[in-house]
C-alpha cells in the first residue's frame, strides 16, 4: 500500500504547475501563430484537423509523461511525484492522470485559490483533481 503521509509543498507545487503549463501554453501559442489564419478579433485561429494538435500536445506532454515516467517535467524538476491511493505499487492509471488533469484549470482558478485552500484543507494535501482520481502527491 502506498504511504498516505504528505506534506502542502505549496511552493514546490506552483512551480511545477508553472513549468508544466508554461510549457503547453508556449507550444499552444507558437502552434497557433505558425499555423492558424488571422480571424475577426485581430488573434488567431486553427481549425479542423489542425485543432487537434495542441489537445494531443497536453496530453502527451502531461498525462502520458506522467503515466509513463512517474512525473511530468515540472514535478520531476521540483522533485515531487503523484501516486495512486487504490493500486498496490502506487503507479498512476491512464485513467487517474486524465482525471488529475482535467480538474487542473479548476484548481488553477483563480491563480491557483481553489488548488492551494483544497490541499491545504484536506488530511493528504490533495486538490480537487487528486481527489477525484485517488491519488496523492509525495517528495522523490
Amino acid at each position: 500500500m502506498v504511504e498516505n503521509i504528505t506534506k502542502p509543498n505549496l511552493l514546490k507545487r506552483f512551480i511545477a504547475g508553472f513549468i508544466d503549463y508554461l510549457f503547453v501554453y508556449g507550444f499552444f501559442f507558437a502552434f497557433v501563430y505558425s499555423f492558424g489564419e488571422p480571424n475577426d478579433e485581430g488573434g488567431y485561429s486553427v481549425t479542423g484537423i489542425l485543432g487537434l494538435v495542441p489537445i494531443i500536445f497536453w496530453f502527451s506532454i502531461i498525462v502520458l509523461t506522467e503515466v509513463f515516467l512517474g512525473a511530468t517535467l515540472g514535478n520531476s524538476i521540483v522533485g515531487l511525484k503523484p501516486k495512486s491511493l487504490t493500486k498496490n505499487n502506487g503507479e498512476l492509471s491512464l485513467s487517474q492522470s486524465i482525471k488529475r488533469h482535467l480538474l487542473d484549470p479548476i484548481d488553477m482558478f483563480p491563480f491557483g485559490l481553489i488548488g492551494i485552500m483544497t490541499i491545504k484543507n484536506t488530511d493528504r494535501n490533495q486538490r480537487l483533481g487528486d481527489i477525484w482520481a485517488k491519488t496523492i502527491v509525495t517528495e522523490v
